[in-house]
């Protein structure tokens, strides 16, 4: 069975109709129901949609999804090699600048094996894994 990575950038996209991404993110997504894919995230991409979604109309969807991942075992909590590991990648400017909370789930990606992420972002090309959208 496929695992796929929930990133920052394609949750936010699902969720937000305005997203000048929302309809490719939504058809990536629904791909993923289809194909019964594994969704897994990290705490920090969570609480990043958290800050992203506080005054918005989807603010619900991201508990919602915490939630779920959570009785599911589908929230991963960084290690702290994870977390060392993504700082020295961090401050070697690894993935073509990519952020540290990238980073994070870029070690926690590599660390479970996952390669396909629900996101268009960049870095995640830089750092050798596949968006899906």
């Amino acid at each position: 069975m496929t695992t796929v990575f929930l990133d920052t950038v394609g949750l936010l996209a699902l969720w937000d109709r305005s997203d000048q991404w929302h309809a490719r993110a939504e058809a990536a997504y629904e791909k993923i129901v289809r194909e019964r894919a594994v969704v897994i995230t990290t705490t920090f991409v969570l609480l990043e949609c958290g800050n992203a979604a506080a005054r918005r109309p989807y603010r619900s969807a991201v508990a919602e999804l915490r939630q779920s991942l959570e009785a599911a075992n589908r929230l991963a909590a960084p290690t702290t090699g994870d977390w060392q590991e993504a700082w020295a990648e961090y401050q070697r400017d690894q993935a073509d600048r990519a952020g540290i909370v990238d980073h994070v789930s870029f070690r926690v990606m590599n660390r479970l094996g996952v390669s396909d992420a629900l996101t268009n972002d960049r870095h995640f090309v830089a750092a050798g894994f596949r968006p899906l959208f």
